[in-house]
């Protein structure tokens, strides 16, 4: 059984992954005992003003002792040994660091993952154990806070074929009066020592997303967050922690499965203590806790690995495929998308004409952008009138689709159902759909307000209107955009639960048209990569990692990107030289073997791409369509160089086939890797190329290649695939 009771230790516990041991234990604070004795049948405040009663038997903390390699179960109480003591001082409980779900209450003076605020105005919060249910693969710890009605329970579950640790907490007000949470955090993740404490995360902005950040955790509170609504183009909610290179040293991840505004707090204290704590919500939000109410924090997971950020990743790969991507076995089509050719310009017989040349180089799934619906000529107007512009398509979409799927290809819809424009049908009508102040002015970005998902009204009106265009025309595929950060975030009925609620409304409208339509296929959008995340990963197929297509911009994008995500759910595309959004010009193959990286798609206007490039194109969709099951499905390593600045390389490896993928922006460091070494491979095999040259495992990674690409001399935007099978 993967979470044990700890032999030899009371109250002590042991999530078991395949190579890690988790170790926790309810402790019991003696010093917190009340004097003299009084019961220990504590109710709330009954309504008559008397002040509550204190709890007698001392408050109890639920500590984490061990996060690393598995023992074995003999010893696992050997792990159990608290730290040796400082000096004694009245400014500091060495003991809340330790702890999973510190609350702002009591001695504690760093970062709680749990504040309330009861009714008068108290906001300790002092919790006492009760006890652990078990189930398959999962623990439940119940603690309660006697005095005020709070149930709190820290919850665990744990894979038997990964080394992810899922943790979250469900908070429920038995009282007869209303609680307000000031922070719901999903748990707090202590970092065990080490000789230094370096952090990896990514950060960037919109057509920059996902960059790579290092640095040294320094002494304070360290907070990445999004205050947007959504995941957010600045950050991500995952951090790595530990002294390592891409192939060696220790690491320590924390990553929350949440998809709207969420924080995640690095706590490192001069005595050498570090914690992570991560929840949704951020700092001015506060959630009331109704009587009988009950709230659940989303997943924060927790993943140790050695072999340094390269192993972090392939394992946060393994559990995506195995417990997060609700279609991990499917090959992922190549695509076509109509937006950077027409804009907003969409007709049936334009359409028709892309999808023609489309079909000519491949393509498997025709994806319809902006500019299908209501009176949408341009940005300002139409969004939320979700039928087809009559003047561009007389005959609906029917007739548009039938013509894609006569040339081989599925159909596929844009929409942005959380956006409306105030020049729209849907607005004039409900006016108070949107987010909203009374009183207050309601700014527009990009013409846009957001539409209130937390209300029943709204979700219900969205999923009819999306349930009908799927249906209507067996859509295979809906690119959902979400194109606005939130701003006037009021809901008169929700007040600050429209945080949580519209990120959860988005997800129940997306499972419920996934239960409708089995073989509909989701990609989530968010102005590129705004909303990229496990939350959402549960529920999409493939994410728009950036409205950026720039080949050069995309590597070091895509390299960040791999860090949690793998290959499969990352969609690239190949798009028109100069780039429509840097003015860049890059030679179409190197366009191509970037994009190749992921899930293939082309965004270019093919009404304008010579005869020679529509031939080359054609060749290179076929050359990804042949190794495809090993980028989509295979084991990722990141080789040598830096993505978009110097050579550099990705290689996947499936079973007895590799595929190595080298780029060379530009010459200008000489220092740049000259010798491409190979990863992961069996030394003692024997590989062969597209060339019928046969080299051993060893010589592939330990000598490496000499690749054209890589030479010190020659053109800018030289790239390859190098193909090796196993003989």
């Amino acid at each position: 059984m993967p979470l044990i009771p700890v032999p030899g230790r009371d109250h002590t516990w042991a999530a078991l992954t395949p190579a890690t041991a988790y170790v926790f234990s309810v402790e019991t604070d003696p010093a917190t005992a009340v004097e003299p004795a009084i019961e220990t049948d504590v109710e709330p405040d009954d309504g008559t003003g008397a002040e509550p009663r204190a709890w007698t038997g001392g408050e109890t903390r639920v500590v984490q002792h061990y996060w690393g390699p598995r023992p074995p179960v003999a010893a696992l109480g050997q792990l159990t040994d608290p730290l040796p003591g400082g000096i004694p001082t009245g400014f500091l409980d060495p003991a809340d660091a330790a702890e999973l779900l510190p609350v702002d209450g009591g001695r504690r003076w760093g970062v709680p993952s749990l504040q309330a605020v009861y009714p008068g105005g108290v906001r300790s919060v002092e919790l006492h154990f009760e006890e652990a249910v078990h189930g398959e693969n999962e623990l439940d710890l119940v603690l309660r806070d006697h005095a005020y009605g709070l149930r709190v329970s820290l919850r665990f579950r744990v894979f038997d074929d990964c080394d992810v640790i899922e943790r979250w907490v469900t908070l429920t007000n038995e009282s007869a009066e209303p609680v307000r949470l000031r922070r719901a955090d999903s748990g707090s993740w202590v970092i065990p020592e080490q000789a230094g404490f370096r952090y990896t995360g990514v950060a960037g902005g919109w057509g920059s997303e996902t960059h790579l950040h290092h640095g040294e955790l320094p002494p304070g509170e360290t907070t990445f967050t999004s205050r947007t609504g959504t995941t957010s183009h600045k950050a991500n909610p995952w951090i790595m922690i530990g002294d390592a290179t891409e192939t060696s040293g220790r690491v320590w991840s924390v990553a929350l499965a949440w998809s709207g505004s969420w924080r995640l707090t690095t706590q490192r204290r001069p005595e050498g203590d570090v914690a992570v704590s991560a929840g949704f919500g951020h700092e001015g939000l506060s959630w009331p806790l109704a009587p009988g109410a009950t709230l659940s924090t989303p997943p924060a997971l927790g993943l140790h690995t050695d072999g340094g950020h390269g192993a972090a990743s392939r394992a946060w790969h393994e559990h995506a495929r195995r417990h997060v991507l609700p279609t991990p076995d499917e090959e992922r089509p190549v695509l076509y998308n109509s937006w950077e050719a027409t804009w907003f310009d969409v007709t049936e017989q334009g359409q028709l004409d892309l999808a023609r040349r489309a079909a000519g180089l491949g393509v498997e799934l025709f994806v319809v952008d902006d500019g299908w619906f209501g009176r949408r000529t341009d940005d300002t107007r139409g969004l939320g009138d979700w039928w087809p512009n009559p003047d561009r398509f007389p005959r609906g979409l029917g007739a548009l689709f039938a013509g894609v799927r006569e040339l081989g290809m599925l159909p596929g819809l844009w929409v942005e159902p959380e956006m409306v424009n105030p020049d729209s049908d849907l607005y004039r009508e409900h006016p108070d759909w949107v987010l909203h102040y009374p009183g207050r002015r309601r700014d527009t970005m990009r013409n846009q307000l957001v539409l209130n998902f937390a209300r029943d009204d709204v979700r219900a009106w969205a999923l009819g209107r999306l349930d009908g265009l799927v249906g209507e025309h067996d859509l295979a595929y809906l690119k959902w955009d979400m194109n606005r950060s939130f701003s006037q975030a009021g809901w008169a009925e929700g007040g600050d639960l429209l945080w949580i609620e519209h990120t959860r409304g988005v997800y129940a409208i997306m499972d419920e048209l996934r239960r409708r339509h089995p073989r509909l296929r989701i990609e989530s959008c968010s102005g590129g990569g705004g909303r990229i995340d496990f939350g959402v990963l549960r529920r999409t197929d493939q994410v728009w990692t950036s409205d950026n297509t720039d080949a050069r911009d995309r590597q070091p994008i895509q390299q960040g990107f791999s860090y949690l995500y793998p290959a499969s759910a990352m969609s690239c595309w190949v798009t028109d030289s100069p780039n429509p959004i840097t003015g860049r010009a890059v030679p179409l193959r190197y366009r191509f073997h970037v994009a190749m990286a992921g899930t293939l798609g082309i965004g270019g206007d093919l009404t304008r791409w010579s005869d020679e490039e529509l031939e080359e194109a054609r060749r290179l969709v076929a050359d990804y369509k042949a190794v495809r099951p090993v980028i989509q499905h295979g084991v990722l390593h990141r080789l040598d160089g830096t993505p978009g600045s110097t050579a550099s390389a990705v290689q996947y490896t499936l079973g007895d086939r590799v595929v190595v993928l080298a780029y060379n922006p530009y010459t200008l460091d000489p220092r740049q890797p000259r010798r491409l070494r190979l990863a992961g491979l069996d030394p003692d095999a024997v590989y062969r190329d597209a060339q019928g040259v046969d080299r051993h495992g060893a010589t592939l990674m330990h000598h490496g290649l000499i690749l054209p690409t890589w030479r010190y001399a020659g053109a800018d935007y030289r790239s390859e695939m190098v193909v090796l099978r196993r003989t």
